[in-house]
């Protein structure tokens, strides 16, 4: 998942941004409230955390901004003022969540995390496709029963696809979901990471879950889930 940090302070930035690396995000960053719309009109980002209090642009024309140009990303406000009044002015510019300065990084994480999910329309933090089984919230992944150990990169490509089951997904989409500014992706950078992803997934049962659509991308599709809700790991005796 991709996002974008638009914060005036520095300290901020490095603070949320390494919070949102260390929990699997891509994170952008920006420091004021022009480049920050640039960003978020010419990049497809999942979740917005979004200062109001921004050098050269508010963050509130920025939203405001975002949503006449038919941007629907959704937007978590930051800012230091705590009334009523203000807080509807920010859900009224469009804002989706709001959090008032000084805050617990695990909160902001918890709903960056829940609007991540909104954005792929599910309320849960479990997903089952099949036989596979993941915890948004654990960043966990079983199959057949079986814990299955991913790495960072692994486990955010799994997770992407697993979000858009049935639904081809190009190259280039993964690209831009998984990796922010900062990266350079290789070009075999996808397929490398694609092909260590199938392997583990496949240790626990080598029905294949990851397709390649020659041309045009990556689908995931299972049959009917093995695995009941509310149990880690799959299907219980």
């Amino acid at each position: 998942m991709r996002v974008l940090l638009v914060e005036d302070s520095a300290r901020l930035r490095q603070t949320v941004g390494a919070a949102l690396r260390r929990s699997g995000y891509a994170v952008d960053v920006s420091g004021d409230g022009e480049d920050g719309l640039w960003r978020a009109e010419n990049n497809d980002y999942d979740v917005i955390v979004l200062d109001i209090l921004l050098p050269k642009r508010d963050g509130l024309s920025l939203l405001q901004q975002l949503r006449q140009a038919g941007k629907a990303t959704h937007v978590l406000l930051l800012t230091a003022r705590d009334t009523v009044q203000d807080r509807v002015r920010g859900l009224r510019a469009g804002a989706d969540d709001y959090l008032v300065k000084p805050f617990a990084l695990e909160e902001l994480l918890a709903r960056v995390e829940t609007l991540c999910r909104r954005a792929y329309g599910s309320k849960q933090n479990r997903l089952v496709l099949g036989d596979l089984e993941i915890d948004n919230a654990a960043k966990k992944v079983w199959r057949a029963g079986q814990p299955v150990k991913l790495k960072p990169r692994e486990y955010q490509l799994l997770e992407y696809l697993a979000h858009r089951p049935g639904e081809v997904v190009s190259q280039s989409d993964i690209e831009a979901h998984l990796y922010d500014d900062a990266a350079e992706p290789m070009s075999n950078v996808v397929e490398a990471t694609l092909s260590s992803l199938r392997r583990k997934i496949s240790e626990a049962n080598p029905a294949p879950l990851i397709h390649t659509r020659r041309g045009l991308g990556y689908v995931m599709e299972a049959g009917e889930s093995l695995a009941r809700p509310g149990h880690p790991g799959g299907v219980k005796p």
